[in-house]
């Protein structure tokens, strides 16, 4: 994967502005912070519904043989700006323990809601499997 950063640009915390790939895309649909098994949430915590809607995203890569490694692109659906910026802390806890170091290119976008009413996240990934 290759990073994009024009000349005397700060590099990004936790994210990369643009990356390049070369393979397979793969479209991974918005993953919300339940467990995908029983279609119910555990909580109603932000930082525990990032942590599940993030091991969603790891799962369903597994199960294509892909990795984190693999993500080029995370956008995230935030329904509450303030507990999300309250849950940084958490957040990063959970991103490198299931990512490692590897930051794609992320954007977060405040909505009024998702479909799911419980949910206050939700993700989606693309990711970039080797030819």
């Amino acid at each position: 994967m290759n990073e994009f950063r024009p000349e005397g640009w700060a590099p990004p915390s936790g994210y990369e502005n643009a990356v390049s790939a070369t393979g397979r895309i793969v479209a991974l649909a918005g993953q919300v912070g339940w467990n995908p098994v029983t279609a119910s949430f555990e909580s109603d915590d932000f930082a525990h519904q990032v942590r599940q809607s993030l091991a969603n995203i790891v799962a369903l890569l597994a199960s294509g043989g892909l990795e984190p490694t693999h993500v080029v692109r995370l956008t995230w659906f935030i329904t509450d700006r303030e507990a999300y910026r309250g849950s940084l802390k958490a957040i990063g806890v959970a991103y490198r323990e299931l990512f490692g170091h590897h930051y794609p290119a992320m954007s977060v976008v405040v909505v009024a809601g998702l479909i799911e009413r419980r949910a206050k996240v939700e993700i989606e990934a693309t990711a970039v499997a080797p030819a």
